[in-house]
């Protein structure tokens, strides 16, 4: 069922109350989608390519329509998301029919009924960039009025994402580190029990369990916690 529309300025409003470390960048993306498709007037389908390292993937979409129209343009290389990716401009195609950039694209469109576009750039941060994308069922969907709505929501949009797209990395570095501080805690408990009964160096110790480690093929951190289950287990016998 089709939501109705809401008014632009209570999308914005709606995005403005997004806790970043109660929703994921996933679950972000999801919302800025839904909300564009219902605030932009004209728009059929809304979805948000992201770029990294020229690999463009479509991270939220409203139908299938739009990340089929996105993904063709991945495997093209070429498109209107891609380049309002590239330059962060907004990219308008106000009528498929005449459309001379992208013509197998355009065809394309046409025959699934998107009639024009709007893609609007998002210069998220350095190494990853990327693109609102509005299609309109009918040419000529987006008035100047209706542009500029897109523009704006974009802009704000494009900050939200940036602070969610950070937020997320920081909480993926902080428990790479929680993970690091856990294999390097358990990895000086092994050492500590291999001293104790070889009567060695910390590296001589550290050189076993390396080795053990290439003999086993498995990592230092996994033999490890072997050796310091198995003393764990000893002691309570």
């Amino acid at each position: 069922m089709t939501e109705p529309p809401v008014d632009p300025a209570q999308a914005l409003a709606e995005l403005s109350r997004i806790k970043l470390d109660e929703i994921s960048l996933d679950d972000m993306l999801r919302r800025v989608a839904t909300l564009a498709n219902r605030s932009v007037p004209g728009a059929r389908e809304v979805s948000v390519t992201l770029v990294r390292d020229r690999a463009g993937w479509t991270a939220a979409f409203t139908g299938d329509l739009a990340r089929e129209l996105d993904e063709r343009q991945y495997e093209q290389n070429r498109g209107p998301c891609l380049d309002a990716s590239a330059s962060g401009d907004t990219i308008s195609l106000p009528d498929m029919t005449v459309e001379q950039r992208w013509p197998q694209w355009a065809q394309r469109a046409r025959e699934v009924g998107v009639g024009s576009s709007l893609s609007i750039g998002l210069p998220i941060q350095e190494s990853v960039v990327g693109a609102l994308n509005v299609y309109g069922g009918t040419a000529n969907a987006f008035d100047p009025p209706a542009i500029a709505v897109a523009e704006h929501f974009a802009a704000y949009a494009a900050v939200a994402l940036a602070n969610a797209h950070l937020y997320d990395s920081a909480a993926t570095l902080a428990e790479q580190l929680r993970e690091a501080m856990r294999s390097r805690a358990v990895i000086e408990q092994a050492k500590g029990i291999i001293m104790g009964e070889r009567r060695c160096t910390p590296d001589e110790a550290f050189a076993l369990l390396s080795k053990i480690s290439q003999d086993t093929n498995r990592k230092v951190r996994d033999v490890a916690e072997a050796l310091v289950a198995r003393v764990v287990q000893r002691t309570r016998v």
